[in-house]
């Protein structure tokens, strides 16, 4: 499922560059018996299988950082009852050495893993058949944040980067079947233009996202 997303753009880029190292770990590779089991039926009954702690355990001990450098290191398990994933968790995490992504499957995981996992992340108030899209979804969001990456100052009037969404972008031509360019755009005057762009996104934030005006007022 990774080879796709990973080779393409930014994150193909930053590899290449030698900014970004993405290692992939089978968990199969650590399962149990002669069938490589990582899964089981969960106790108590219910429907679907469990991800399994030792088998987890043991995957997350192969790869994790040595005692001195874990304070660089973060482990996250995806799952749909984890906290929110947001812009300001990418940036903190594109600070990090190392981080180790947990891809939550089936019924989920076995509840004693999160005694060895840092943070538990969900992108959405939904439901995935796994966390492998959810995990390339970090991985993009977190990579084009890693210094060098992108040119200095490129993602900071993103959406989010400033608490709300970003301000609309129009290019040619200015008049297309009567839907017309803001005059404002056209003017030149960069002090005016950049009076509008603030406007404009406090306006479509309010609009589309008002929610995050909440949260940043609770702040």
């Amino acid at each position: 499922m990774f080879d796709g997303p990973f080779d393409y753009s930014i994150v193909k880029r930053a590899k290449e560059n030698k900014l970004l190292e993405i290692n992939f770990v089978d968990i199969r590779n650590f399962g149990i018996g002669k069938h490589k089991t990582v899964d089981d039926k969960p106790y108590g009954g219910g429907s679907g299988m469990v991800l399994k702690v030792d088998v987890l355990k043991q995957a997350l001990d192969s790869i994790s950082s040595p005692k001195p450098g874990r304070e660089k290191q973060k482990i996250i398990l995806l799952s749909a009852s984890g906290k929110i994933y947001s812009q300001k968790t990418a940036k903190k995490y594109s600070k990090l050495k190392h981080l180790i992504i947990v891809c939550g499957h089936y019924e989920g995981v076995d509840e004693r893993v999160k005694e060895f996992i840092d943070e538990e992340i969900s992108i959405g108030d939904f439901v995935l058949t796994g966390g492998e899209i959810p995990a390339m979804i970090v991985v993009d969001s977190v990579t084009r944040l890693i210094k060098g990456v992108l040119k200095k100052g490129v993602t900071d009037k993103e959406s989010f980067s400033n608490g709300g969404v970003e301000y609309p972008q129009y290019t040619r031509p200015d008049n297309f079947e009567g839907l017309r360019v803001p005059e404002i755009l056209l003017s030149g005057n960069h002090i005016k233009i950049e009076e509008w762009k603030k406007n404009e996104s406090l306006r479509k934030t309010k609009r589309n996202r008002k929610d995050l005006l909440i949260s940043k007022k609770g702040h």
